[in-house]
C-alpha cells in the first residue's frame, strides 16, 4: 500500500465521518420539530399511530388552536411583551455600552463584572423577591410585570455584548464627531448605530427569542386567560378529562408559536453572522 493511498485513504474517511456527524447533528436537531409538524396534522386515532411520512393531512388542529379559548390573544401578548422588552433592551443597553465602553471613570470594570454576574442567576432564585416586588409595585397579572421581569436576564446580556463591540469600534471616529461639535447622543445616534447594527440585530434577536420562550416568570406573574403568553397557554392546554391530552392541538399551537422564530432567523440571517463574527471596521 503506497503512501499516497494512505493518505488518500485517511483523507476521505476522515471527511466521511465529519460529513456524518454533521448529518447525523441535523437529523437531531431537526427530527423534533418535524415530528411536531406531522403529528399538528394528524387527528383521531391517527395521533397515536407512529409514522414518520404523511398519510393523512388535516388542519382541524390549527382551527382549533385558533377559534378556541384565547391564544390568539395570547399570542399578540407574546408579541407585544417580547418587542417591548427588545425596544427598552437595547435602548439602554446602547446608552450603557457608551458609556462603559467610551467613559473613563472608577469602577467601570467592577459595573461590567455585576452586570455579568447578575446574567449569571437562576431564575428561580430571584422568583420569590421578584413577586414580592411586583406585588408591591400592584403590576401583578399585568404585561407590564413579566416585562419588568424579563428585563433581569435580556438588559444585562444585551450590555455585556454591546459594550464589547463598541470597544472595537476605533476611536478616531468618535474624535472625528466631536471636533465637528456632535453631542454624545449624536454619536450615539449618527456614528455608532450604523455601524453596530449588526450586532443590535443579534443581541436583539436573541433577546426576542428569550423572551418570547420564557415560561417559569409568565407562569408566575399572569393568572389569567387574558393576560397570559403563548408559553403558559400551550401548557395549560387541555382535553375534556385530566387523562384526555390534545396532542394534536399542542403540536399545532406548538408549531404557531415557532414559525415567527423561523422568519426572523431568516431575514436577518445575514446581519445575526455579521453581527457574531465582527470584531471591528473593516475599512
Amino acid at each position: 500500500m503506497s503512501e499516497e493511498f494512505r493518505y488518500q485513504l485517511w483523507k476521505t474517511t476522515k471527511w466521511t465521518a465529519f460529513y456524518f456527524a454533521v448529518l447525523v447533528l441535523c437529523v437531531v436537531s431537526i427530527f423534533p420539530f418535524y415530528y411536531a409538524v406531522l403529528t399538528s396534522f394528524k387527528s383521531g386515532t391517527d395521533l397515536f399511530r407512529v409514522s414518520y411520512f404523511p398519510d393523512t393531512f388535516t388542519l382541524e388542529n390549527y382551527a382549533s388552536v385558533m377559534t378556541q379559548g384565547s391564544f390568539p390573544l395570547n399570542f399578540l401578548n407574546s408579541i407585544i411583551v417580547s418587542a417591548i422588552v427588545v425596544a427598552i433592551s437595547l435602548l439602554l443597553a446602547v446608552t450603557a455600552a457608551y458609556a462603559l465602553a467610551r467613559v473613563r471613570f472608577r469602577g467601570r470594570g467592577i459595573i461590567l463584572l455585576i452586570i455579568l454576574s447578575v446574567s449569571m442567576f437562576p431564575q428561580i432564585a430571584v422568583l420569590a423577591g421578584l413577586f414580592e416586588l411586583i406585588s408591591a409595585m400592584g403590576i401583578y397579572n399585568t404585561l407590564l410585570a413579566v416585562i419588568f421581569a424579563y428585563m433581569i436576564f435580556t438588559l444585562p446580556f444585551t450590555v455585556w455584548v454591546l459594550t464589547t463591540f463598541m470597544r472595537d469600534l476605533p476611536v478616531e471616529i468618535e474624535e472625528a464627531a466631536i471636533v465637528d461639535g456632535a453631542s454624545p447622543w449624536i454619536i450615539i445616534r449618527r456614528v455608532f448605530l450604523p455601524l453596530m447594527w449588526p450586532a443590535l440585530v443579534t443581541t436583539g434577536l436573541l433577546a426576542f427569542i428569550a423572551a418570547w420562550n420564557e415560561f417559569l416568570f409568565a407562569l408566575t406573574f399572569l393568572s389569567s386567560n387574558t393576560t397570559r403568553t403563548v408559553t403558559v397557554a400551550i401548557a395549560l392546554l387541555s382535553g375534556a378529562s385530566e387523562h384526555e391530552v390534545p396532542w394534536g392541538i399542542i403540536m399545532a399551537a406548538s408549531v404557531i408559536v415557532t414559525v415567527p422564530l423561523l422568519v426572523l432567523v431568516l431575514i436577518f440571517q445575514r446581519k445575526i453572522v455579521a453581527g457574531l463574527t465582527a470584531g471591528g471596521v473593516k475599512g
